[in-house]
């Protein structure tokens, strides 16, 4: 991995994105690596949480690497949003392990929406969201026009977009676009925090969860019917034998993710 850093530590994978020189902008390479990076961590039981920030001290993601394709033809961008959307963003959305983003600078552009299909969102006080691609005469093609209006509802998103302007942190929380707001050097606490009470619980039901309340935002996918079938699938599982046996028993669960 020649552009992202990993550390493994309490069932927590931390992926830094490591290229500061460049704002820690998206290219070709540093998705293929996030994806290696995920795909791994989604078959290893060791983690159970993950959570996405970025080198330095003014960026999570400034954007895409704009000199990659500045000179691309039409099919070659329509490829470009095809591939990164199903080997990362989409990928990450559906992953079955909570992707926690700690936005601790700029997220911009493409980085503004890594941060979108993550399963849960946190911004340091300096950090400033937006996705100005307009300005480059072209529009978010990792998903920014679908998740950014999901989450803070088409009026505001589309404003956003059109006129490329920054959201400071305090508006992205006010407009539920990310979680919490901390200082910078309080994030990756609050990041590890979150993400330890994830770890607590069981690994088969966290995954299950996700693919529930995703299944909300799928066309022609009835939320509720999933929610159904998925709540069914619980009850013959270890972990929830385990999980009604310990709250029967008054003890910790010890859960095994099966």
């Amino acid at each position: 991995m020649e552009n992202i850093l990993t550390d493994i530590q309490n069932n927590i994978l931390t992926i830094t994105i490591n290229r500061p020189e460049k704002l820690n902008a998206l290219n070709t390479v540093v998705i293929k690596e996030l994806h290696d990076a995920l795909s791994a961590a989604s078959s290893n039981e060791e983690v159970k949480a993950i959570i996405l920030t970025g080198a330095g001290e003014k960026a999570f993601v400034a954007g895409a690497d704009i000199a990659e394709f500045a000179n691309y033809t039409a099919a070659e961008g329509e490829e470009l949003s095809r591939n990164g959307q199903h080997i990362l963003f989409d990928y990450i959305e559906n992953l079955n392990k909570p992707v926690i983003a700690a936005i601790n600078g700029f997220a911009l552009g493409g980085g503004l929406e890594l941060a979108l299909c993550c399963h849960i969102r946190l911004a340091s006080d300096n950090a400033k969201m937006g996705l100005p691609e307009l300005n480059l005469g072209v529009i978010p093609g990792y998903g920014g026009t679908q998740r950014l209006p999901q989450l803070i509802g088409k009026g505001k998103a589309m404003e956003l977009i059109l006129t490329s302007d920054m959201m400071l942190a305090q508006d992205a929380l006010r407009f539920n676009l990310v979680n919490y707001v901390t200082t910078r050097e309080e994030l990756m606490s609050k990041a590890i925090e979150i993400a330890t009470k994830i770890c607590s619980k069981s690994p088969m039901a966290v995954a299950t969860a996700i693919r529930a309340v995703n299944a909300n935002f799928k066309d022609g996918v009835n939320g509720f019917d999933t929610e159904i079938k998925e709540f069914g699938q619980c009850f013959g599982t270890y972990d929830f034998k385990e999980g009604v046996t310990a709250f029967l028993e008054k003890r910790k669960a010890a859960f095994i993710g099966k």
